[in-house]
């Protein structure tokens, strides 16, 4: 049999999950009919076929996540039943996988703990194996916080409350893997300050403001526009600004593209915003259209939130956020008036960015906003 594996669907995406066959075994294709759709961070992606030639076999179902590289498809004229399939595939790498009733007794592994940080006695482990519990997600009770039985039972007792674990997918769980690289690489510092933006309040969306007072920072300040590669310590300040826009969406958070935005007027930024925002809606975007960009903006204000510490994505080194703004008291000219206030926050990555020219790119912003 010829194997089909998942080919490389661009931009370094390690995965994508199984949207839909458009095959099963036994079909016959032609070269480019789709196969499958796939979804990566919430692109979906139809997946032609190389060959034209039979459907032996497809190497996974529906909501499961496929490793780039690893088979999709079997083409050939043996055709696998699904018993015959389910009984070749009990080995891992070489032979058979030997089955037991026994308990193994094993450190359980979280995401945020290591087995050295959890302290039980290995009757608790099997336990919590046997009750399906991980042990990272348990609070001690014994003393110098050992877990004891008890605590086992009381998580699996709530977990029971609340059904079965919701598998995060798509983007939820793109989003998942970036925070915790993010966390483990990021060196972060939050600077916040206010935009006086009366002159521009009446506006529905201050969106196309921020892009057009974000690329005026860029050009004060261009090391903010910037990746770095913590690897080799060194950084690569780009000239030209592909703008990150962090999206708040039902499936969850993600970044879309605006490529080469350092030259549009208002009105091109308008409209490529238009453009973006009807590509969410019909979930039309393309890998390339998630990746690639060189400094991040977050609108979160829009729903709620004054200040925050927006997390900034390697190999970015820089995003803005702007918060919720509102009308305040402030003293101008010795005179006490009213006027819009919209808070801003820069968080850097202090590996790359020095403290100076965060601030020299933050009051750029600020300049444009009020001009």
């Amino acid at each position: 049999m010829n194997i089909f594996k998942l080919p490389d669907l661009g931009e370094g995406l390690p995965d994508a999950e199984i949207v839909e066959w458009h095959v099963k075994p036994g079909d016959e294709v032609s070269e480019g009919q789709t196969l499958v759709s796939v979804e990566t961070a919430k692109a979906i992606i139809d997946v032609p076929s190389p060959q034209s030639g039979r459907i032996a076999r497809l190497y996974g179902k529906e909501s499961d996540v496929i490793d780039v590289g690893r088979p999709l498809v079997a083409f050939g004229d043996d055709i696998a039943e699904p018993s015959e399939a389910k009984a070749k595939d009990s080995g891992t790498v070489v032979g058979e996988m030997e089955s037991t009733e026994d308990i193994i007794p094993e450190a359980a592994i979280g995401r945020h703990h290591s087995s050295s940080t959890i302290k039980a006695t290995p009757a608790v482990r099997a336990l919590a194996n046997r009750m399906d519990v991980e042990l990272s997600m348990v609070t001690p009770s014994g003393r110098d916080g050992v877990i004891l039985a008890d605590d086992v039972r009381r998580v699996a007792r709530i977990l029971a409350e609340h059904g079965p674990m919701e598998p995060l997918r798509g983007v939820r769980r793109a989003m998942a893997r970036n925070m915790a690289q993010a966390h483990a690489e990021v060196a972060p510092a939050t600077l916040l300050e206010d935009a006086d933006i009366t002159g521009i309040a009446a506006r529905s969306d201050i969106t196309p403001r921020l892009i057009r007072a974000l690329i005026a920072g860029c050009k004060a300040e261009p090391s903010l526009n910037a990746w770095y590669d913590g690897h080799a310590n060194g950084r690569r300040v780009l000239e030209r600004i592909h703008l990150g826009l962090a999206v708040d969406a039902p499936q969850g958070l993600f970044v879309a593209v605006l490529l080469d935005i350092q030259n549009d007027d208002d009105d091109a930024i308008v409209a490529r915003l238009a453009e973006l925002k009807g590509k969410i809606k019909q979930r039309s975007l393309t890998p390339a259209e998630l990746r690639g960009y060189s400094i991040t903006l977050s609108n979160y204000g829009a729903i709620a939130g004054r200040y925050a510490s927006p997390v900034v994505l390697p190999p970015t080194v820089a995003i803005l956020g702007a918060g919720k703004s509102r009308d305040e008291v402030v003293a101008r000219d010795g005179e006490i008036v009213i006027r819009h206030i919209l808070p801003l926050a820069l968080t850097f990555d202090h590996r790359a960015v020095t403290g100076g020219e965060a601030a020299r790119f933050l009051k750029a912003v600020i300049t444009d906003l009020e001009a």
